[in-house]
């Protein structure tokens, strides 16, 4: 058995592969022979890490190396490539840092926090940015915060509230008025005077939304 596993790894190192990654173990006397040829071997990877790794260096994944003859063979095409592979020390964990991979741009974002109350806090901050940036690159659309939509909507419908000549004029007013609620809470939640950010903010809605020259800027109000 293990001549067989001996004739295998040869032809992963015959193709031209200098470092591989497997999610199950492997035995030292593998290892060693990994070793003695100046290559990389490491056991018991993720297998949801080991596709991101092929994605971004262009490696396909392989779970046996039969072929429809029969036999067994490794095509070096199957290989991927990326400038750098080593084993870094951060904090108390040995990491394999993969830098420079060939077939597209990947990175990985190392938190560092005092516990892990606030790693968890900030791995959820992470994500959310990075689902805003995807779903703003994907749709080319974005809502600005800031209580900015809520503050176009109350300069809108208060100049649309005056076309009504019945009761529905009130209920329009109040409604505008009670959207100022979010940038006032927002404002005070930021320690600032609220009266004098809404009133800005108002300024600007309405300079944007009857100036001509600032249609392109309607619903922003920059």
């Amino acid at each position: 058995e293990y001549d067989i596993t001996k004739r295998r790894i040869e032809k992963i190192l015959k193709a031209g592969a200098n470092v591989v990654l497997t999610t199950g173990g492997i035995d030292d006397l593998c290892l060693k022979q990994f070793v003695e040829v100046g290559a990389m071997a490491v056991r018991r990877c993720k297998k949801t890490d080991l596709k991101r790794i092929a994605k971004a260096t262009g490696a396909t994944l392989v779970s046996s190396l039969a072929t429809l003859e029969g036999d067994e063979a490794f095509d070096p095409s199957l290989l991927g490539h990326a400038d750098e592979v080593v084993q870094e020390r951060i904090s108390d964990d040995e990491l394999i840092l993969i830098k420079g991979p060939k077939a597209r741009t990947a990175s990985s974002i190392i938190l560092r926090g005092a516990n892990d109350v606030m790693l968890d806090e900030m791995e959820r901050s992470v994500h959310d940015a990075l689902c805003v940036v995807r779903r703003v690159l994907e749709s080319r659309r974005l809502v600005v915060g800031g209580g900015a939509v809520e503050t176009a909507l109350n300069v809108w419908l208060e100049a649309f509230a005056t076309t009504l000549s019945s009761r529905e004029q009130l209920a329009v007013a109040e409604f505008a008025q009670a959207l100022l609620v979010i940038p006032k809470t927002l404002s005070a939640n930021a320690a600032k005077d609220s009266t004098e950010l809404v009133a800005k903010l108002r300024a600007f809605h309405h300079k944007a939304q009857t100036n001509l020259q600032l249609q392109h800027l309607k619903w922003c109000g920059f």
